[in-house]
């Protein structure tokens, strides 16, 4: 089985894909795409961008953050 992403712009695309997909038996499911983030989490993310704003922290070059993560 091969899974297909279709992107949808509008209410009558998706009625006309629907229709197709329908009238040719086609088997699908449909499903709103979620960023996959939490409330709590994207709560924390609006915080520490407000943070970040107010000087209270500060960024680091790429570099840098990637030497804590991916150490050799």
């Amino acid at each position: 089985m091969t899974t297909l992403l279709v992107n949808i712009n509008d209410e009558q695309e998706e009625r006309a894909l629907l229709d197709f997909l329908t009238s040719h038996k086609y088997s699908y499911s449909t499903e709103t795409q979620s960023d996959g983030l939490s409330e709590a989490q994207k709560t924390e993310i609006l915080r520490r961008e407000r943070d970040f704003k107010a000087g209270k922290i500060k960024s680091e070059p790429w570099e840098e953050v990637r030497k804590r993560f991916f150490r050799s």
